[in-house]
């Protein structure tokens, strides 16, 4: 329990070096011929991280990013209504919660799981601002497989640094989050063009993303 407290605490601060999951999907790779064992990863700064790729972040996967305290109640509430009547299931994760699972916990929907998850999502909630959760979150999350981060993405999809990404290699990187072992950004579907449209037109729609005029707001 102490490790636990103490550990957010330090990743307050701290970059994050590696992860319980990305060690994971490393020795789920060494026993995969079809796949090569890869873990890339480069940490930066959020100023290093274009504008644009958080945007589309937020628009593609947490809207409500910037006003909840770690759980959108409305979104788990529309999914639960959904996922009763189509077998395709919808999740409800924010990035909040997505960036506690990713550098805390270890893959899986069991309910010890969940609710480790909820217990690190309410910690880094209390202990970091909407800054950080998104420095973290853009620097742990899997854009390929065995690609991790905002950097290392940006490089082996795009040739380019993260604070260099366009407007439009943004959105693509941000549609292949649900799935990125799936999706690939570097050679990407019809589901996938039409998705990173979806979010162009929301970021479009959004404007600005501005952490500390909406931190005001929510206060």
């Amino acid at each position: 329990f102490l490790i636990s407290i103490a550990s957010v605490i330090l990743f307050r601060w701290l970059p994050v070096p590696v992860t319980p999951l990305m060690l994971m999907q490393c020795v789920k790779q060494a026993f995969d011929d079809k796949r090569d064992v890869r873990l890339k990863k480069d940490w930066v700064s959020l100023d290093e991280i274009s504008p644009d790729l958080q945007l589309a972040v937020v628009c593609a996967e947490d809207q409500n990013f910037l006003e909840h305290y770690g759980f959108d109640l409305d979104a788990i509430e529309k999914a639960l209504k959904h996922n009763k009547n189509h077998k395709r299931k919808r999740g409800a994760s924010t990035i909040s919660q997505q960036t506690a699972k990713n550098v805390f916990l270890y893959d899986g929907r069991n309910w010890i799981r969940k609710g480790l998850e909820v217990y690190f999502t309410f910690l880094i909630e209390l202990t970091w601002n909407k800054e950080r959760i998104m420095e973290v979150y853009l620097n742990v999350i899997e854009f390929g497989d065995g690609i991790y981060g905002a950097e290392a993405a940006s490089q082996h999809f795009f040739k380019a640094s993260a604070k260099d990404l366009t407007r439009n290699e943004a959105a693509l990187l941000a549609a292949v989050l649900p799935a990125p072992r799936k999706y690939s950004a570097k050679a990407p579907g019809s589901y996938i063009k039409k998705r990173q449209a979806w979010i162009l037109s929301q970021m479009n729609n959004w404007g600005e993303l501005k952490y500390e005029q909406e931190t005001e707001e929510k206060k």
